[in-house]
């Protein structure tokens, strides 16, 4: 029998990178999978490459608002009889009036001045450009659609009282600091909220754990220049990024009866890029 039999699940941000992968890990474990994102249409596509496709479900979800994330998680469970298993896996990096242009263009400067005279003390700033929306976005998703998805399925997992795993998808920058203050900032903010919700869920048999990736070869990395993309790769003590289904491969042990004992812990994916 395959470890997840009988075991549903949910995954945002499920239709690419990692949170595709993911879903199908799951699914390959033998758990229904609702698989949840902005783009529907690609989270049906991966849904049909599933074995079984007719036994998964795909929504359109905006996970900042907590309306639809009720209406999505009450669907699910009318569905599936009951959840097991939330992955709060959607996440951004950027918005609109964020500073990333700014940022990448002073990055760009100081790189070119690297290669020219060897060394540079340009600044590389990001916060004095961020304006109050991109702030607000980055953390609504990364944060708010974590707690909206996390309270919304907790409640399901209360009323049956089979217990479950939620797993929520930090990143290694939480630890090294590395990265943009918004996103830097709401997935720190997303370990503190598994230790809190652990200790506070133990009691209901509700196991919360995070996992931090580190530099994972998914679509979002094609949006960064191939010199960048290579110094991230040649940090990594084992010399190269992540594959995908390698970080799902940690989240489907946490989501299983092997993690049993395992509350409160983070996981990291990173290949030793930083010792969390």
């Amino acid at each position: 029998m395959k470890r997840l039999e009988g075991k549903t699940a949910l995954v945002t941000g499920a239709a690419q990178g990692i949170g595709r992968a993911i879903a199908e890990r799951l699914a390959a474990d033998g758990a229904r999978v609702a698989l949840c994102d902005m783009d529907v249409a690609a989270a049906e596509a991966a849904k049909a490459s599933f074995e079984n496709p007719d036994q998964h479900l795909a929504f359109k979800l905006d996970v900042t608002d907590s309306k639809a994330v009720d209406a999505v998680v009450a669907e699910t469970a009318s569905a599936f009889g009951t959840i097991d298993i939330l992955v709060n896996n959607a996440g951004i990096g950027a918005a609109a009036g964020d500073g990333s242009d700014k940022f990448y263009a002073a990055m760009a400067e100081r790189d070119a001045e690297i290669a020219e005279k060897g060394s540079s003390r340009k600044p590389v700033d990001q916060l004095i450009h961020m304006e109050d929306d991109g702030w607000r976005r980055v953390v609504a998703v990364n944060l708010d659609g974590a707690f909206f998805c996390t309270r919304a399925v907790v409640r399901v997992m209360a009323e049956k009282g089979n217990g479950g795993s939620i797993v929520h998808i930090s990143s290694t920058s939480a630890a090294s600091g590395e990265g943009s203050p918004h996103y830097v900032a709401s997935k720190t903010a997303v370990i503190g909220l598994a230790r809190q919700l652990a200790r506070e869920l133990a009691p209901r048999n509700i196991r919360v754990n995070a996992v931090a990736p580190g530099p994972t070869d998914t679509p979002i990395m094609q949006n960064i220049s191939a010199e960048w993309r290579a110094s991230l790769a040649a940090a990594v003590p084992l010399g190269r990024m992540a594959n995908p289904s390698e970080v799902a491969s940690v989240v489907a042990f946490l989501a299983s009866d092997d993690a049993s004992f395992v509350t409160g812990a983070l996981y990291a994916a990173n290949g030793g890029s930083y010792m969390i």
